[in-house]
């Protein structure tokens, strides 16, 4: 399970890429980072797993901070996350993936997403020279992490998810939304015009 802790990315081609610290600051304190680097400038919670650990096997408590490997095992970190049910993570708003749809728009109780793209740093706590390659998105998933996003002050665009259901629900699979579900896509209600002599012609 290379590149622990980390998101890949699209213009350096490697996997190991640390959360950029300011993030940390406006979001925690964490009690765990299930995939944390073996070799870090900075804590990102109280408690770090690391590839040694392999965290999707080992047990998680309390609040979660998940920035996990970038690509096929993203979905597997996010599975566990949506299963802990408190916790924020951070990965690329690929919005439109099956992904996504799955664990995120159908299970996440809020979205952050992010002005401007993410400079990741290196191992070294070095300040990668360029940015990520795509836009980044923080998820929350229970209700004191929902109101972390809503006061971080990190600059982006909230987005609230699932605001028909109790943040003490149990977590049971809930469908991925249908287009006519989403308001830009239900029919829009006729505007009743008195007539006009144009109207009329």
């Amino acid at each position: 399970m290379a590149g622990m802790g980390s998101h890949q990315s699209t213009v350096a081609q490697k996997d190991e890429w640390l959360t950029p610290p300011k993030i940390l600051h406006a979001l925690g304190p964490f009690d765990l980072d299930p995939c944390a680097p073996v070799n870090r400038p900075w804590p990102t919670a109280n408690e770090h797993l690391t590839v040694l650990d392999n965290g999707l096997t080992q047990p998680w408590r309390g609040r979660v901070w998940l920035n996990p490997p970038y690509g096929d095992q993203t979905g597997h970190w996010l599975e566990r996350l949506v299963r802990h049910g408190d916790g924020v993570a951070l990965i690329f708003a690929r919005t439109e993936t099956a992904m996504f749809f799955e664990h995120v728009w159908a299970r996440a109780d809020a979205l952050l997403f992010l002005r401007s793209r993410l400079h990741f740093h290196h191992v070294s706590g070095e300040r990668s020279e360029h940015n990520s390659g795509a836009p980044s998105v923080l998820i929350a998933y229970g209700e004191i992490n929902v109101r972390s996003l809503k006061t971080c002050g990190l600059k982006g665009h909230l987005v609230p998810l699932n605001g028909e259901r109790s943040y003490s629900e149990s977590r049971a699979p809930i469908r991925a939304p249908e287009l006519s579900d989403l308001p830009l896509f239900r029919a829009a209600t006729p505007v009743q015009r008195a007539p006009n002599s144009e109207d009329e012609l």
